[in-house]
């Protein structure tokens, strides 16, 4: 079968590209290992993530908050296994209508390994061996966790975040290595649920890349959900036994060992591009010295007319980027000339309260000698968040010391994930602080904790601090 553009893999990146390009009129194929389509975000990460997010919130509001709002319960139980049952209703039910998009859009699916033959050839290995042709091949196959050989990830006591989101009976305990964005989430829904959670980071700090106020927030408040933090602290060996794992670590500087026994040791260092299997080296495409595939600005790799999207490539390994791409490869390929700014691709973080930013830390700008000034506002100070009682967290906007142009904008709290917009669509279009802080903003909400910090930001002006 001869077709315009092939792309290997279905994740957010794969599929979002296959449809753009379908609707552009291109004769289109998607290639899927998996069983479902969606990737590791619609299967084993974002989407089941943030349906057990969800579900352990409400378990922990139940038992912590609803006295306060003058709700009476008897004391409320965890049922993981119906917590694991809806979070896999919430993924068939994503991942069908992933299939309804390839339907309607007339995209064809085809489900296998997919490998070079040669730059135009793809031979797809699955129930049986076939081959496609294209004339446009992109590669976004994804990334896949990374366990060193030292902590003996065995699926079963050992484990990554694909294993964590299966569990059905309720651990006692949890070792997270890695203070990142997949083992905090994860932490905070077992912490919430009554695990007793232990967090091994090697940096002095949490979510390294995010700017570093929000760091300490988020830190503040898991504490009170009883998370244990061990910073500056390296593992050195995990060992996986039949009902615990055993995990050895000490001081990064130092050299006494010490050891902790859990239930389950969760590995949560980062993840790793996914080419295995590709045949790369067949069409002699290049990586860089961490496997991802080389792209130039127009995400084609050295080789003429194979192209590279999302996780595999350079950059944040975050869905919506990967989507970004999969949007401006497809019109690249039909002569438009579209664009993105990765400075203004956010992160969100989605313990509770939410961490969200974008554009540049507080770090960065200091580090590249930028004169800048900061705004920040109180969660607690807002009647909103009183009313919710959700006071946890702050908005921090960061602004050209001269020109007043916003630099960056970070945030922890209430529904931080979904306000960080307001910020992205401003700085798209260069606006300042005080742009910001002119907009009204409706009352009560969080969003004026927004347009508060613009004020600090402004002449130090904030109307409620």
């Amino acid at each position: 079968m001869q077709y315009d553009v092939i792309i290997i893999g279905a994740g957010p990146g794969g599929y979002v590209c296959a449809i753009r390009c379908a609707q552009l009129g291109f004769k289109t194929a998607v290639i899927e290992k998996r069983k479902t389509l969606g990737g590791t975000c619609l299967n084993v990460g974002c989407i089941p993530s943030k349906a057990l997010l969800d579900s352990s919130e409400h378990f922990h509001n139940a038992q912590k908050n609803f006295a306060a709002h003058g709700i009476k319960i008897s004391a409320p139980k965890v049922d993981l296994a119906q917590m694991i049952k809806r979070k896999d209703e919430v993924v068939e039910q994503t991942t069908g209508g992933i299939d309804y998009l390839m339907k309607k859009n007339k995209i064809d699916v085809l489900y296998g390994t997919g490998s070079f033959i040669d730059a135009n050839t793809i031979q797809v290995k699955g129930d049986k061996t076939t081959q496609v042709t294209g004339k446009h091949i992109v590669i976004a196959t994804g990334s896949a966790p990374i366990a060193p050989p030292a902590f003996n990830y065995d699926a079963n006591r050992v484990i990554t975040s694909t294993e964590a989101l299966e569990i059905t009976t309720l651990p006692k305990s949890m070792v997270i290595i890695g203070g990142g964005v997949i083992g905090l989430e994860l932490g905070s829904v077992y912490a919430r649920i009554g695990t007793k959670v232990t967090v091994i980071e090697y940096q002095d700090r949490l979510i390294p890349g995010m700017d570093k106020d929000l760091a300490k927030e988020l830190q503040r408040s898991m504490k009170k959900l009883g998370v244990d933090f061990k910073l500056k602290h390296m593992v050195t060996k995990v060992e996986g036994l039949k009902t615990k794992a055993k995990v050895e670590f000490k001081k990064r500087d130092g050299e006494e060992l010490q050891s902790i026994d859990a239930d389950y040791c969760l590995i949560a260092i980062g993840r790793k591009a996914y080419t295995d299997q590709l045949g790369l080296d067949k069409i002699g495409i290049k990586v860089d010295d961490r496997g991802r595939i080389e792209v130039d600005n127009h995400l084609a790799t050295n080789v003429p007319n194979v192209y590279a999207i999302g996780d595999v490539i350079k950059g944040a390994m975050l869905a919506h980027k990967a989507e970004e791409e999969g949007v401006v490869l497809a019109e690249l390929l039909a002569g438009q000339k579209p664009h993105i700014d990765y400075n203004l691709i956010p992160g969100v973080v989605y313990t509770w309260p939410e961490v969200s930013g974008v554009g540049q830390t507080e770090e960065q700008l200091k580090e590249s000698g930028r004169a800048y000034k900061v705004g920040k506002f109180p969660m607690r100070a807002l009647g909103r968040s009183r009313a919710s009682m959700d006071i946890e967290g702050l908005i921090k906007v960061l602004a050209d010391k001269e020109t007043d142009e916003l630099l960056g904008v970070h945030m922890i709290g209430a529904r931080a994930a979904d306000l960080i917009m307001e910020a992205v669509a401003l700085m798209e279009f260069r606006a300042s602080a005080e742009d910001m802080s002119r907009i009204c903003h409706p009352h009560p909400t969080y969003s004026e904790a927004v347009k508060e910090a613009a004020l600090a930001a402004t002449d130090n002006r904030a109307l409620h601090n």
